[in-house]
Order: C-alpha cells, then structure tokens, then sequence
C-alpha cells in the first residue's frame, strides 16, 4: 500500500489552480448494453488504469486496461461489450509509483463495502411508480417541522413491531405497533405532524463492515467513502448494489406517499481517511486544505478538511447534490460544518437546486470545529448567513438559552430556572435570530448581533444526535429533592417555546417520547442500547406526546407562528414587560399573517416556581395552561393578574 507524505509542496499547492477543470456529465461510467465509456480526471496522472472485476470482492481483474489521455485532464477508455453485473475500479501511476484502487470518485453504485464501483442497469433500480413519486405541497420554508433520525436508532428495538429493522425499508412499513399498541414507524411521524424526515449520514461510509453486519457495529455515519451511493449496512444485500439504490428509493416514495418529506444529511466538508481517500487516490492533495506549511488542515477534527473554493471541488459538490435531488427525489440537505464550505460554493449550489425544484431546504451547522486557513469572511458560517439568501443555520444561542449551556453540563437554562443570561438568548430564538427592536442582542451567548434575514434561517432546536438527549441534560443540570417530578413540566416548557417560536423548529427522534442516551454524549458508536428508541416509552409518556403533537397541529393551524419575514415579526410580534418575574411574554396579531385568531398571547415561566404577570384587559380563550393544552377549548380568561404555574407556558387568544 503506497504512503503519502502528508506534507504538500508548496510547488504542488500554487499549481492547484492551475489544473484543468472538466464540467461534462459523463465522469466515471456511461452503460449501454452495447459498451462501456468510463472517463477519469486525474490531471496529474502519468497513467491510469481500468480494472474489471466479476465480483464486488476478492479475486483477480479479469481485464486491465491502459486508458488514454483525453481532455481537459480526462483519461477515457470504451469497452465494447456488455458489463452489466461486472464491477470496476481506477488505478493511477504517479511518479512511477501505482496508487491503490479506487472506485473513483464519482461512483454511483458500488460493490460490498464500497471498494469496487458496479455496472448497473439503472432501469432496474426504480421501484414500481417510481415516475410518478409526488412531494407533499410546501408553500414556505416557514412551515417546516424538522424530525431527525438514525435508520438504525429509530426501528432496531425488540418492540418497533418493525421487520426490516435498521433497514432503509423501515421506513416502508405500515402499520406497525409496540406491544401494548402503539404506533412506530412511519405512523408514529404521521400521528406525531412533522413535515420533514432528516435522515442522518445515509452514503456509502467507512465504519461498518458490510461482510459482518451480525456484528451490529454503530455508527452515525459521519465517514464519507463514497458520496454518491446509499449505504449498503441499510440495504437487505448490501452485496448486490442494486437493492442499496432501490430500497433507498422505495424509502423516499414511502415518506412521500405518507406526506413527509425527506433531508438528506451530507457531509462534504472532511473525508474518513486522508490519505487512501478516493480523492487523494485520484487527484493527490488537490480536494482538500493545507496549512501554509503544506500539511492538510483540519477545521473538521477528523483529520482533514476540503476545499470548496477550488474549482473542481465546488463542481464536485454541487453535482453531487443535484445528483441526490434528481436521481433520488430528496427535498433537503443538511449540511455537517457548513462553516468549513466557503459562501460563493453555497449560494451556487443553492442556484442550481431552485432551478431543480424551488423547495428544496438546505441548512446546516453555522460554524467549524477548529481554524481553517479559509478566510472568516468566506466561511459559510451563521454570522454571514445573510449572504447566502435561502440557506438556513442551527441556533445555538436558542439552544443552550433554553436547556442550557452545551460546554458545562450542570449548567440549566431558562426552561429549568436559570433565568439570568438566558433571558434574551431565548427571546432571540422566538424571533427567528433577526433583528427585532424588542431583543438586547448584547445579551446572547455566542451571537453578538441578528444574522438571519428571515426567520426561516434559523433553525431552532434543544438537541440532535450530537450532544445530550434533554433528558440526559435535564437530569445533569436540574437539582432538588423534587427534580425527577419536575423533568415532564420542564420538558413540556421547552418544546412549547420550541415549537411556538418563529424559524424552523427541529425535534431529535426520540424527544417526544422522553427516550434518553443513557448519560452518553457522544454517542457516535455507541451499541443499540445507547442509541435506540425504546417505544415503550410512548405508553409511559403518552401525556408528553400528546402535548407535543398538539402544539405541532397549533403551529400548523396558525400561521402566526410561521411569521415569514422581518417585517412581519416587526408589525405583529411585541413583547410585554413582565418586569422582574422571569416570565417570557408577548403578543401576535392582528390577525398576524393571516391567522384566523385576531390576537394570540403566549407567556413562558421559566421559573421553578409559580409566577404572576399582567395580561392584556381582553376577552381571551385559553389553549394553553398548566401543561395541559386543548386547541378547541372553550374556557375563557380576562385580563389582569394572571398566576403561571411553575416551568409552564400559557396560550391565549381571541377572536
């Protein structure tokens, strides 16, 4: 196996720019029954080499074959035969040394584990109806209510009532119920009211080893091999590279077909190996960053980072997505480390996806996980958001301003009665992270001033895969001889800010029902017993989904709390001087966005303890109160001094 020095010229990285550039659309393999045409670029290989293999692993070529030089840095050859069923790799010669195989980077369907690219009829991979798969209806961004979750997390459990478990195909399944009833699956999202599934990492990745999967390894898959291929430890045969493509395919007709759309996590921003990577086994050094010593960069923290700026990365990027959004009907992205990515290969890619299809989401993470030598005002980072118009970024600023402080763990925040400090952190999610005459933006944690042009680039959220469940956190930060008792009401206050705030809300699979990681932060491979939802607990914490399920159909319901513009925030969204009491509160009309309830009043007490506040003089209906919540309620309130239960919220409205 042929080692890299890990230190880049400086000869090598000033001719990186200078490297030819190809924009065609036949890169890596273009199949008919009658030949093969398979192109490489690799601009600075000596030679480079075709393999042909009759099976996904082991053995030797059949077949090696010289490829020619062609243009613009290209190496083609044709074979002139059938090869369907047949798998392949690249090989290039630099400097009298043969680098390993590689499937190339482009490859659109793989062998077991990844390491031979295949030959595939894509007629086949389509399945029945496919032409007619028909997304739900989106009007705004606005609208969206993100639901996260790990293929094997989110139907693995002995009580899923799931087949297929921690299977792509999970997702087909009708029907199915834990053992005291309840719904799982696909009907558990339905009954639940999200709109959109973000499926975590779902390529081809490193960690699992496809020939073993009795062995149940874990892993979020945050290890990029092959970027254009399903992950075969997903699939039913994940020797066969045609199922991987067909199920994943049946999976996203299945969330379309039950009215959900489907987000695609990405992770373009490092690689799992620097050196074998198939980047640098194409193109040495050429996708990724260097240091100005020559060694590669590593905003990632995995080892490396890429280098979006350069011309044939940000071509690679933007293809790749579009490949995702055409070829297989994804309606989002979510973005790992956004911020490593640089802001003009963003908006490009942001470009060519409303030419696709308008209401294709993309957000990601606003920030990178160490220095990168890209410049900050390139960085695709949440303090620029406002440069990259339809792109939104996670709050962090919402999310510890409300649970508390994601760097010390014992720390609570607002919802959980640490007030001071968190005060406007959380009044800065309500308004969607714009700018708003009412928030002190002196006041937020990591944020020093509104970055979103509109509410729906932000993305508020209290946890996600990465980081403690709420459970586990509420259970670090929430003292008392009475905390346990306390957690459902805390739990309830956090999701009722969460989803009664401006921007987009975001819910980790398994929040609903209260399922924790076991004190497990980072629980990246973790075993089953870590990670899994156990759907038991629907049964045992039936009270909280409800409650939240009904705040979502309240959200859906009311366009007041899908407010999609600055201006709109402006002229119906005022916060009420509460004084010293802790207490959260402002109102939404008239008639705000069209709603139908010409005013809507909402207070949170972020208090351990009961609290009093003034109310509007008004005839009000009450939905919302002491953590019991009712959209058809007829009970009435009128202004005044009004109590507030402790850690509880109150909705209000009239006509």
């Amino acid at each position: 196996m042929e080692k890299f020095d890990n230190r880049i010229d400086a000869d090598q990285m000033s001719a990186f720019d200078k490297y030819p550039c190809y924009y065609g659309d036949d890169l890596e393999l273009v199949y008919t029954p009658e030949k093969s045409i398979f192109k490489l670029w690799a601009p600075v290989a000596d030679r480079v080499r075709l393999n042909i293999y009759s099976a996904g692993e082991g053995g030797e070529p059949e077949d090696r074959i010289e490829m020619e030089k062609a243009e613009e840095g290209t190496w083609r050859t044709v074979v002139e035969r059938d090869l369907k069923g047949f798998f392949y790799t690249f090989q290039i010669e630099r400097e009298g040394k043969w680098l390993d195989e590689t499937p190339g980077i482009w490859a659109k369907a793989v062998g077991i584990n990844g390491n031979r690219a295949a030959v595939i009829d894509w007629n086949e991979t389509n399945p029945e109806g496919w032409e007619l798969d028909h997304k739900p209806e989106l009007k705004m961004f606005s609208d969206i209510i993100l639901y996260e979750l790990h293929h094997r997390d989110f139907s693995i459990a002995s009580n899923s009532g799931i087949q297929n478990k921690g299977k792509f195909l999970a997702l087909t399944e009708i029907g199915t119920k834990t053992p005291e009833g309840e719904a799982t699956g696909i009907d558990h999202l339905k009954e639940l009211g999200v709109t959109h599934i973000h499926i975590l990492p779902s390529f081809d990745f490193a960690t699992v080893d496809e020939t073993k999967l009795e062995d149940n390894n874990y892993n979020w898959g945050y290890d990029p091999k092959n970027y254009n291929v399903p992950d075969g430890s997903y699939a039913t045969d994940p020797a066969n590279p045609v199922v991987r493509i067909r199920e994943f395919k049946e999976m996203v007709k299945s969330l379309h077909d039950n009215g959900l759309r489907i987000v695609l996590d990405v992770v373009y921003n490092h690689t799992a190996s620097t050196d074998h990577s198939n980047f640098n086994l194409t193109v040495p050094g050429y996708f990724y960053r260097q240091n100005s010593d020559g060694t590669y960069s590593d905003a990632s923290g995995c080892g490396n980072e890429t280098a979006s700026e350069r011309e044939m990365v940000r071509h690679y990027i933007i293809e790749s997505v579009k490949f995702w959004a055409k070829e297989y009907h994804i309606d989002g992205f979510r973005f790992d480390l956004m911020g490593i990515h640089d802001i003009e290969t963003m908006n490009r890619l942001r470009e060519e996806l409303l030419k696709i299809d308008p209401t294709i989401f993309v957000y990601g993470e606003g920030w990178i996980a160490a220095d990168s030598p890209l410049p900050v005002e390139k960085r695709a980072i949440k303090e620029n958001v406002k440069q990259m118009e339809g792109i939104a970024v996670f709050s962090d600023d919402f999310r510890d301003g409300l649970r508390g402080s994601t760097f010390e763990e014992n720390q609570p925040g607002y919802a959980s009665g640490n007030i001071n400090g968190n005060y406007e952190p959380v009044k800065f999610g309500i308004v969607g992270g714009t700018e708003h005459p009412q928030v002190n933006y002196d006041g937020l944690l990591y944020s020093s001033e509104p970055y979103a042009a509109a509410p729906s680039q932000s993305v508020n959220f209290v946890s996600c895969h990465d980081g403690y469940s709420l459970v586990d956190k509420l259970k670090l930060s929430v003292d008392g001889e009475n905390a346990v008792e306390e957690f459902v009401q805390i739990d309830k206050l956090v999701h009722t800010v969460l989803l009664t705030a401006q921007g987009i809300p975001f819910i980790r699979g398994g929040e609903e029902i209260m399922q924790d990681k076991k004190g497990v932060a980072n629980s990246f491979r973790s075993p089953d017993s870590i990670n899994q939802i156990d759907w038991s607990l629907k049964v045992k914490n039936r009270d909280l989904f409800n409650y939240i399920s009904a705040l979502i159909s309240l959200r859906k319901a009311h366009p007041a709390f899908r407010i999609p513009t600055v201006e709109g925030l402006r002229q119906w969204l005022h916060f009420l001087d509460t004084g010293d009491s802790g207490v959260i509160a402002y109102t939404l009309g008239e008639y705000a966005n069209s709603d139908e309830w010409k005013e809507i009043f909402v207070a949170y007490n972020g208090n351990r303890h009961q609290a009093e506040i003034e109310i509007p003089d008004q005839d009000w209906f009450v939905v919302c109160r002491d953590g019991l919540i009712d959209l058809n309620s007829q009970d009435r309130i009128s202004g005044g001094k009004v109590s507030i239960s402790a850690s509880s919220a109150i909705i209000l409205y009239r006509k």
